[in-house]
């Protein structure tokens, strides 16, 4: 009966309830229309926590109990109702208040195993003993005598050692530079002075803008995203990730009203022109483009809606802090040409190829 009681106290705890909440949360967060539920990794990776913690606080079965913050943050990137906020916060206080008994409680017994443990052993104190004092000795019994006299020795060797370590130390220090001063010869002062003097050291290699081009393959979502901007700029190509004949006209207007070379093929020329910085208040066809890019290379799930929301600013500045970029949240050139670069082939058929859809309007 005692454990069945146990058993029912847990079930009611709220760090069991919290749980159960945000693994709901996490379970459901890809429900609803358009949306895609984030591993876990991913998710770990955008709350600053690992994958394994993050496992612990979904385990109703594991009493980890998320932080505030955390819980806070999981409403936010899964999208959870927004009237289930206060209940998650509250049963986070309650939880950590169970927490604090507990260990309050567990604690008392171990106060003595801590003091033994102090000095890195694991015996406990002697009695009357002071936790971190030495033991004492007493001269003249046994080897405890040997150890004092030992002191006192040693205080007379340290005595004379300090002033032949202090200028053995000086003597180190003068030889070190006469040899730093030797192979410092002409060549390296010459690198010196060229360094001072603002030369660039070698860069690190950087991304290349990809080649698109007319084939009769599924270039997928590059492709899309290229033909979600031309529809930005008023063209009326259908956005399947196939570069047909109309895209590569759409591309050949384009180059000839920005005075490039008109070949109809997207690469370091082209792309340049086409993209547009995309934020909050920018059009449907520009932040379809960056959504479905973001969608597609491996860091969770974007909603591809084409409604710039708090959520796909958060999207963009995991990615660039990911990518070594300043975290702005707004998409510009430098992060444009990284998400093209980082694109992962598609695991399954996309969406476009088991459902036909019209072609999207200017007012989507």
């Amino acid at each position: 009966m005692a454990q069945e009681r146990g058993g029912e106290d847990r079930e009611r705890s709220a760090g069991v309830r919290l749980a159960r909440l945000l693994r709901r949360w996490w379970e459901e967060a890809g429900s609803s229309a358009g949306g895609t539920r984030p591993t876990q990794q991913a998710l770990a990776a955008r709350l600053g926590v690992d994958q394994t913690t993050l496992s612990r606080y979904l385990n109703p079965m594991h009493l980890s109990t998320a932080p505030l913050r955390v819980v806070e943050s999981l409403h936010t990137q899964l999208r959870a109702p927004a009237a289930e906020l206060e209940q998650a916060r509250a049963l986070c206080r309650a939880a950590l208040r169970e927490n604090s008994r507990r260990r309050a409680a567990d604690g008392a017994g171990e106060q003595g195993v801590a003091a033994g443990r102090a000095n890195g052993s694991d015996e406990l104190p002697a009695p009357g003993a002071v936790p971190g004092e030495a033991p004492r000795t007493v001269p003249g019994e046994g080897t405890d005598a040997a150890v004092a006299r030992g002191g006192a020795s040693g205080r007379l060797r340290t005595r004379w050692l300090r002033p032949t370590l202090l200028a053995a130390a000086i003597v180190l220090a003068f030889s070190s530079g006469m040899v730093v001063n030797d192979r410092l010869s002409t060549p390296d002062r010459e690198a010196t002075v060229a360094a001072a003097a603002g030369a660039a050291p070698a860069s690190e290699p950087s991304y290349e803008w990809p080649l698109l081009y007319m084939d009769g393959q599924d270039q997928y979502t590059r492709a899309r995203a290229l033909q979600y901007l031309l529809n930005a700029y008023g063209y009326k190509v259908r956005t399947d990730g196939f570069f047909r004949e109309d895209t590569r006209d759409a591309v050949m207007d384009f180059q000839r009203r920005k005075f490039l070379p008109v070949d109809g093929k997207v690469g370091k020329l082209t792309w340049p022109e086409l993209v547009r910085e995309v934020g909050p208040g920018s059009k449907p066809f520009e932040v379809r483009a960056v959504q479905e890019l973001l969608n597609n290379v491996g860091l969770g799930g974007t909603s591809v809606s084409g409604k710039f929301t708090a959520v796909t600013a958060e999207d963009v500045r995991y990615f660039q802090h990911r990518y070594g970029m300043p975290e702005t949240g707004r998409v510009d050139v430098d992060t444009w040409l990284a998400l093209l670069v980082n694109q992962l082939p598609p695991v399954k058929a996309p969406e476009y190829q088991r459902a036909t859809s019209p072609l999207p309007s200017a007012s989507d």
